[in-house]
């Protein structure tokens, strides 16, 4: 059994004699164990090492091994207490017992007794460990992750079919890392669910993880996990991005925005499927397939020097590109069959009909927002309609929309170019920060952070 498996005893009593033949007996029988004489040498291995199972003289010199229980049970709850004593009465037992004690053993006893006393204990402690682990999967992922997977597919285009096929093909090879790429809001993610539930990997974990809203200092910890202690905060160990997806899917969006000192470590993770956790020395073995997206040229990043090359390519094994819905009109009206059954049924307004006007207005629209947008214009559109047929006036489709940003180049200068674009599309945006992004084909994140950087404000009159 590894060391890291093994459940670890701590024995605390003031008989060292006691201690020793104790913790010679479980380092004989596939326990680690660590001994302490004092209350304080106690505490202090307690607060610095992952302790599993406490075995607690009642008894100790100037104090209540009872008060000690209940310190332990406050301070460090996931412990579980063996409490022993030479002096023991049914009144201690049964106060032990109340205050959280696991287990109690009278001296002297039978190394069949203390083990039985483990086994029982030990038994718990995994049970609890389980549990832990299934909340920090959770936590990893969304609770609502099942309301959450649209893998309906949508669409008859020639080129939409295709994106599908491609997907299905790579759902056959559940060890090949994926790129998606395509414009903000055209469904990366959905294909990559499509690739992920339609691959031998499942009945596991799909995670997907924003690569640009990590923060710079939780970056490591987020995708490797730490160990209690490793830093301020880490009250606990915790699982990272890639232990989590262990036979499952990590899923990278916005990878062109990963920041670049991370990049290293991302790459070697992906071709040995091995990582250490932060604060930690000993190495986890993690079986896991990247799909990846990107609404940026990659290859321009590379020449930019903000992406690797060699991560790009251990990325780019499989390409799917799915092309914008200006690009691929005939699914705009399945599409929107779709969304309006959807959100018909939401808010409950049935028998609501679509009309050819509407749709001859949305077949001469570029939806700069791609899917995404028709779908938050259906939404909109259904909630504020008060008849029983949709028509372009309940639609916000704008002639000045932000699609039609004219790229105005009043020098060579790429600052002073790229602060002009960002005030034009969010003055045509009417300053909605969403649209203004979809218009220049990048995340909103990415957008913060260049007004942000170029000190572009936006004042209540304007909002």
């Amino acid at each position: 059994m590894k060391a890291e498996d093994k459940i670890k005893i701590l024995i605390l009593d003031d008989e060292k004699q006691f201690t020793e033949e104790l913790s010679g007996f479980f380092n004989d029988s596939d326990y680690q164990s660590i001994e302490a004489n004092t209350p304080a040498a106690g505490m202090k291995i307690m607060e610095s090492e992952h302790i599993d199972i406490l075995i607690l003289d009642v008894r100790l010199p100037g104090v209540n091994g009872l008060d000690i229980l209940k310190e332990v049970n406050t301070r460090f709850p996931n412990i579980e207490v063996i409490i022993v004593s030479a002096h023991g009465d049914m009144d201690t037992v049964i106060k032990a017992m109340r205050l959280g004690a696991f287990d109690y053993l009278r001296k002297p006893f039978r190394y069949l007794d203390i083990r039985l006393a483990i086994e029982r204990t030990q038994k718990f402690v995994q049970l609890k460990k389980q549990l832990r682990q299934t909340e920090e999967r959770a936590s990893l992922i969304t609770k609502s992750l099942g309301e959450k997977i649209d893998r309906h597919f949508i669409g008859i285009s020639p080129q939409i079919v295709e994106v599908f096929e491609q997907a299905l093909t790579a759902a056959n090879y559940p060890d090949v890392n994926v790129l998606i790429t395509g414009e903000s809001g055209t469904g990366k993610e959905n294909i990559a669910r499509i690739i992920h539930y339609s691959s031998p990997r499942k009945d596991h974990v799909f995670c997907a993880v924003n690569s640009s809203a990590i923060t710079e200092t939780l970056l490591e910890s987020e995708f490797f996990g730490h160990k209690k202690g490793s830093f301020t905060g880490a009250i606990s160990d915790k699982m990272g991005f890639f232990e989590v997806c262990n036979n499952g899917t990590l899923f990278l969006d916005e990878i062109a925005d990963m920041p670049f000192a991370l990049q290293a470590k991302i790459l070697r993770a992906t071709e040995e499927k091995v990582i250490t956790r932060v604060g930690d020395t000993g190495v986890i073995k993690t079986d896991f397939r990247i799909i990846s997206a990107t609404n940026h040229n990659l290859l321009n990043r590379v020449e930019e020097k903000k992406f690797r090359l060699d991560l790009m390519h251990r990325l780019n094994t499989l390409h799917i590109h799915i092309p914008p819905l200006r690009e691929r009109k005939d699914d705009i009206q399945p599409l929107l069959a779709h969304f309006a059954n959807l959100f018909t049924s939401k808010y409950k307004k049935p028998n609501i009909e679509i009309s050819r006007e509407l749709l001859d207005a949305l077949y001469k629209y570029d939806f700069p927002g791609n899917v995404r947008e028709l779908r938050n214009m259906t939404e909109r559109a259904i909630i504020l309609c008060k008849g029983n047929v949709l028509g372009s006036g309940d639609f916000m489709i704008h002639p000045s929309h932000p699609a039609k940003v004219a790229v105005r180049v009043e020098s060579i200068s790429l600052k002073k170019n790229e602060i002009s674009l960002i005030q034009q599309a969010l003055k045509l945006s009417r300053y909605n920060i969403q649209e203004a992004a979809d218009a220049l084909g990048i995340h909103r994140d990415a957008l913060s952070r260049k007004m942000k950087k170029y000190d572009i404000l936006i004042s209540k009159s304007e909002e």
